[in-house]
């Protein structure tokens, strides 16, 4: 069974300075509660509850969220805003966090391998905060848990994007199968449009079976001298050993201005509670 989701936290956030200078970018609100927040909670609808988090320097914010208050509860004890922290309360209850540094920033590849001391060798997911999920019937990540539980190998999920915005994602090429499925037979980093395999994209979630980290070990630097996910997911790939689902539900892409303000304006009007 999957109990446990690996969040990458390392990165700078640069495309938010000067905010986040000093705030980690999964700790940027979207209305009321932190980006990394909401993907926990996707984690927690999906049945997992261990949260892996791979964070660097400058980033002390997010253990010290997930973890209790005690000051602040006595100051708002008996008040109206007390009720405010019983959603966080309720994760720090139901869930069991660990953390661990990655030492350099050296692509998303190299962040998952430095999970591997809080994974173990176990099948996990993996969450991007800064692609906020909106599922429709169910969560993004519980529609993949239940494919994984059909067909136990490797997912990821996508979406259908611009063909002229290609050289900002992973994008794969494969064979469609029932339900949104397909069999990835390649997945391409970045490509310029005309050398994208199709228009399907990654997006940040995925489920890894736990061969995953002898793979990262072995896959060398790609573009930038980083480790690319993709170029280990696609020695999966080759062996069939890769799903990609089109996912049922909305992606806001957090790590963009643009993206970020229409995720706060959606969940404003369709989510919050005063």
């Amino acid at each position: 069974m999957l109990k446990k989701c690996l969040f990458p936290a390392a990165g700078y956030g640069t495309r938010f300075l000067p905010a986040t200078k000093t705030m980690p970018k999964e700790m940027l609100p979207i209305v009321d509660k932190p980006l990394i927040q909401y993907g926990v909670e996707e984690a927690m609808e999906g049945g997992l509850s261990h949260m892996a988090v791979v964070t660097g320097r400058g980033k002390r914010a997010i253990p010290d969220y997930f973890d209790v208050s005690y000051e602040l509860e006595h100051q708002i004890q008996g008040t109206e805003k007390e009720k405010k922290l019983a959603p966080i309360r309720e994760i720090i209850d139901q869930c069991v966090f660990s953390f661990t540094r990655q030492k350099e920033m050296r692509g998303l590849g190299d962040a998952i391998l430095t999970g591997e001391t809080l994974i173990g060798n176990e099948p996990f997911a993996v969450v991007l905060a800064d692609d906020l999920c909106v599922g429709n019937a169910k969560g993004v990540l519980s529609q993949m848990v239940d494919i994984y539980n059909q067909h136990k190998c490797s997912i990821v999920a996508i979406e259908e994007i611009p063909i002229d915005e290609t050289d900002k994602y992973g994008v794969i090429a494969g064979d469609a199968l029932a339900g949104n499925l397909y069999r990835v037979s390649n997945m391409v980093e970045k490509p310029h449009p005309s050398d994208a395999p199709s228009n399907l994209a990654i997006i940040g979630r995925y489920i890894f079976t736990p061969d995953i980290f002898d793979i990262l070990r072995e896959t060398p630097p790609g573009k930038n001298g980083e480790i690319q996910i993709t170029d280990a997911l696609y020695v999966q790939a080759k062996q069939g050993r890769v799903l990609g689902y089109k996912f049922s539900g909305r992606r806001f892409d957090c790590g963009s201005v643009e993206g970020f303000v229409s995720a706060t304006n959606f969940f404003y009007e369709n989510v919050y509670t005063p």
